[in-house]
């Protein structure tokens, strides 16, 4: 078991839910990034997804597409962000997972890119356009480097298909709560705690529930029934709309801490 896993099982211990939070590495530079990391863990983040900014992110909506062009003309690259994981790793002991599409992981090597995340000490990996029965050799690769490859569910998903992403993935099963892309909304989908239920009847799998989740009381709302969430949009609109690089650090650590409060609250 990981980082990931561990975390994940010490939380269920204790009756809490894990938060995860999302930003855009290199959104609006690596030095800010550099530090959010651990002003977030310091914050309450139970496990920090780091998005890898690509020109074409199709799970994502207008928010996240926004910063990966902003990072993307800050220079932000893979290899850069490993880099700054590398190096930032020491001090961290929060679980690390990069968040990216099949694109840059592939272009860098099937087996390369699971190496040099092993070495930066990245916990696990999402790759939203990537089916991992589509390249198994590339899953079988970060296996093999212990990255947790994490797989999405999602409210279409079919009875028999969701049990073996739930067998298949590692860490947790991300459940995207909507169909559609990434953005903060004002409500949470219809019938969540229903679809959440159909993956407990096959697994008992840590769940964490990712697209649309905006508040401290949307976060309480699903922590009822999920084992964690996953928040981004809010997040990187927050970091975008700060007037400084040190206010967007000051004021991301605020949400997520706010965000974290009624999770520590046993079921």
């Amino acid at each position: 078991m990981g980082r990931i896993g561990e975390r994940m099982a010490a939380l269920r211990a204790r009756g809490e839910r894990a938060l995860v939070p999302f930003m855009t590495a290199g959104d609006p530079d690596l030095g800010v990034t550099e530090a959010l990391l651990p002003a977030l863990e310091a914050a309450g983040a139970d496990v920090i997804e780091i998005g890898v900014p690509f020109s074409d992110p199709v799970a994502d909506g207008p928010t996240i597409q926004r910063a990966s062009e902003r990072a993307l003309r800050a220079g932000a690259t893979l290899r850069r962000i490993l880099g700054m994981v590398k190096a930032l790793r020491p001090r961290l002991s929060v679980p690390l997972v990069l968040m990216g599409y099949a694109n840059p992981f592939l272009a860098m090597g099937e087996r390369e890119f699971p190496e040099a995340a092993r070495e930066a000490g990245v916990d696990g990996v999402i790759v939203p356009d990537l089916p991992p029965e589509e390249e198994p050799g590339f899953f079988a690769a970060l296996a093999s480097c212990g990255i947790d490859a994490i797989l999405l569910a999602a409210p279409t998903t079919q009875p028999e298909r969701l049990a073996e992403l739930a067998r298949r993935t590692r860490g947790f099963l991300y459940y995207v709560s909507l169909t559609g892309v990434t953005s903060a909304r004002t409500s949470l989908p219809p019938r969540l705690e229903e679809n959440l239920a159909r993956i407990r009847r096959v697994s008992d799998v840590p769940v964490c529930v990712g697209f649309g989740v905006s508040t401290p009381e949307q976060a309480a709302h699903i922590g009822r029934f999920a084992d964690g969430v996953v928040v981004g949009s809010a997040l990187v609109d927050r970091i975008a709309a700060a007037r400084s690089r040190e206010d967007a650090v000051s004021e991301a650590a605020r949400f997520v801490a706010a965000l974290k409060a009624p999770l520590r609250e046993p079921r």
